[in-house]
């Protein structure tokens, strides 16, 4: 009897029960425990949508306090609040945001997959060979790509952070953070803040649209001449835009009360830093912010910084704010957006079976992978921790 045949007599209510029931995945959500992380990779409203799926998700006990989820909206959303971290991580899949400690790796079973992002200051060389030896099959965040190579995670987190640079910047020039006491923006009769931004992707184009929506003065540098293109044509012909041509750059930080770096340095074959003698010609009591701290720095000034260094320090008179994940001071719209991408990704995941047939059938999926079954895969990340990688098609029909 063909497969038609099979369900004629069965209820669409059962076949519905019984599409749920295939290929459920187990979903782990630890609590982060490196200190200020608050974000989540679900909300209650998307771990709803994939129980409702037939899937299971363990969600451990506060995990989501931080961004102002009680233990009851998630398990009225039909997930398993579990009290320990062991338990969590006993999941064939751990969604966390931070790259994952030793002491996490160790309650993680063998062969588990682990989505995390892979911020290099805060993943140590003892957890990523923990990982080898465990087998786990790793994703990053940052690497996962879109039909049309475009990186969605990566995206969205620059976006909320180019916004959250600009309300930053209001604050900290202000008389009540101990700033200059000017406004960022423009008046009548006063001459606008100038802002210059270094880079001009996603979190430069969003930090220019905001500061230019309240009046302040706008200057764009790029190594890019299509992007320096791009952000004219969304953001208008007014818009001051240049390649490092170091006279034309000099000029725009002396006269700078803001400068924001943007640049992005994942997977590129270029790495351009603003040298110490630019931030030396600034004027006092003008404001430099890195965005890119997790990337190792936009700034002489701040690129060497340790975990321990201080956020926010001076130097040569010039206010430097140098916090990691700033996304993490609207943790909740952060966690929110996440959730947008990571539902229709595990949905496909179980529609697929397993990791390796996603792998197989979604080249953007794939290109995250940088650990397969304890082999290193991916070329950026396994020469940060001096290790050679293979590509991961030499392993797909091996495990």
């Amino acid at each position: 009897m063909d497969r038609q045949g099979q369900g004629a007599y069965i209820p669409q209510e059962l076949l519905k029960e019984l599409s749920k029931a295939s290929n459920r995945l187990l979903i782990g959500i630890p609590c982060e425990r490196v200190e200020g992380e608050c974000r989540l990779a679900l909300t209650p409203e998307a771990v709803d949508m994939l129980t409702d799926r037939g899937h299971r998700v363990l969600v451990e006990a506060g995990a989501g306090l931080g961004i102002n989820y009680s233990d009851n909206h998630y398990s009225e959303a039909g997930a398993e609040i579990v009290a320990t971290p062991a338990e969590v991580y006993q999941a064939d899949i751990i969604l966390k945001i931070l790259p994952p400690l030793t002491a996490e790796v160790m309650m993680m079973k063998p062969r588990t997959t682990l989505f995390s992002t892979v911020q290099f200051n805060t993943f140590s060389h003892e957890a990523f060979e923990l990982m080898m030896a465990k087998r786990i099959t790793a994703v990053a965040y940052e690497l996962l790509a879109d039909d049309k190579q475009r990186c969605p995670v990566l995206n969205v987190i620059s976006e909320i952070e180019g916004t959250a640079s600009i309300t930053i910047a209001s604050e900290l020039l202000s008389n009540t953070q101990g700033g200059k006491g000017i406004l960022l923006g423009g008046i009548p009769g006063v001459s606008p803040t100038e802002v210059v931004i270094i880079g001009a992707g996603n979190a430069g184009t969003v930090a220019t649209r905001a500061a230019m929506a309240l009046g302040a003065s706008v200057k764009v540098f790029d190594d890019d001449i299509n992007k320096l293109r791009t952000i004219q044509q969304v953001l208008g012909q007014g818009l001051f835009t240049s390649t490092f041509h170091p006279n034309v750059l000099q000029n725009a930080f002396r006269s700078a009360d803001v400068v924001i770096g943007a640049m992005r340095y994942i997977n590129t074959r270029h790495r351009y830093i603003i040298a110490e003698d630019m931030i030396r010609i600034m004027k006092r009591g003008a404001l430099v912010i890195d965005l890119r701290i997790n990337q190792g720095g936009c700034f002489e000034t701040t690129c060497c910084l340790c975990p321990s260094d201080p956020a926010v320090f001076e130097q040569y008179g010039v206010l430097h704010y140098c916090r990691q994940n700033i996304s993490n001071r609207v943790a909740r719209t952060t966690s929110m957006a996440l959730s947008n991408i990571f539902v229709p990704m595990l949905f496909l995941l179980g529609d697929a079976g397993a990791v390796q047939g996603m792998i197989k059938s979604d080249p953007g999926f794939k290109n995250g992978v940088y650990m397969y079954c304890g082999k290193p895969v991916n070329s950026y990340v396994s020469n940060r921790f001096g290790l050679s990688s293979n590509n991961i098609d030499l392993y797909l029909s091996a495990f």
